[in-house]
């Protein structure tokens, strides 16, 4: 999918400007990076939160046309109000077709109804991870990573190594280990969870 947003540069910068700014219906805004100098712009407010509301911009390298001018960007941070559906400030970071870009990729999980675990064995998943740190040239970067739960069984867990990744994306790992990303459990008061417990209570026979 292409996202792209229109902005305008704007000169004036400070707490009463960007105030001025949310008034008007527009959003303050920074790009930043790939050796150039940070441009501070302004965006309509219904456009940029229409952008913000589709998951697949969070994770894409999007067009920002800069007052005719358009630059390969990627999210990076956005400030929402506290309790109102505005948008206070987003942050777009430059990137380069042949530089690795090193961001968060939401994980979509399949089959989660269908798997053993769950169909035959009264289960439910638990998704311990949602999103995945990855790193890939920006034509590369997925909207999102499938997670399929197809052979999932009770008691057992789908690790980060499990994973089917696109080509030319990494994962970027932070510390040692391999970290579950969903898991089947027995729903708690259930024939299996009795049987698990009535088990794991069973004095040893002679």
């Amino acid at each position: 999918m292409n996202f792209e947003f229109n902005a305008t540069k704007r000169d004036v910068q400070g707490t009463s400007a960007s105030r001025r700014l949310r008034r008007a219906g527009r959003v303050p805004g920074v790009i930043y990076g790939a050796g150039k100098p940070a441009v501070s712009f302004d965006v309509d407010h219904n456009e940029i939160y229409q952008c913000l509301r589709k998951e697949a911009f969070h994770a894409s390298v999007v067009t920002a046309n800069l007052d005719g001018a358009k630059e390969q960007v990627l999210l990076r941070d956005v400030q929402l109000h506290a309790y109102k559906p505005l948008v206070l400030h987003v942050d777009f970071q430059r990137v380069d077709a042949n530089t690795e870009v090193h961001t968060k990729v939401p994980l979509h999980f399949v089959n989660g109804e269908v798997c053993p675990g769950v169909k035959l064995q009264g289960g439910i998943v638990s998704h311990v991870i949602t999103e995945l740190d990855v790193a890939c040239l920006p034509k590369s970067l997925p909207e999102f990573i499938e997670v399929d739960l197809k052979t999932l069984e009770m008691g057992h867990s789908m690790h980060v190594s499990d994973l089917k990744l696109p080509a030319g994306v990494r994962v970027v790992q932070h510390g040692a280990g391999n970290p579950v990303v969903a898991a089947v459990m027995a729903v708690k008061g259930s024939n299996a969870d009795a049987g698990a417990a009535a088990d794991a209570g069973a004095a040893p026979t002679a």
